[in-house]
């Protein structure tokens, strides 16, 4: 199950990378060239890629969660560090005293 969610939450990540990369900047800077008439027709486009955009990166949000919450399990430690150093001092040989 992890294996899987974790396919999916690698492609939904090139998803939301490549819609980003496509929608068109909304700065000004950029647009100097621009007339009104292009500024319009992009501005339907550009709201069916930004509703796409934020369902797929409600989805990576939700993926990830979902794996986070999965692998909590698997990092829940066995053993105390304290245990484990105690054991290493037992075996430790003792230092002569001089005489």
């Amino acid at each position: 199950m992890e294996n899987i969610l974790l396919v999916i939450n690698i492609i939904l990540a090139l998803i939301l990378v490549s819609l980003i990369l496509l929608q068109k900047s909304e700065g000004g800077a950029l647009g100097i060239g621009v007339s009104q008439e292009n500024f319009m027709l992009s501005r339907s486009a550009g709201g069916f890629m930004t509703k796409a955009t934020a369902v797929i990166a409600t989805l990576f949000i939700v993926c990830s969660l979902a794996l986070t919450i999965i692998s909590r399990a698997e990092l829940t430690p066995t053993n105390s560090v304290l245990d484990t150093i105690e054991e290493k001092t037992e075996d430790t040989p003792s230092i002569p005293e001089e005489k």
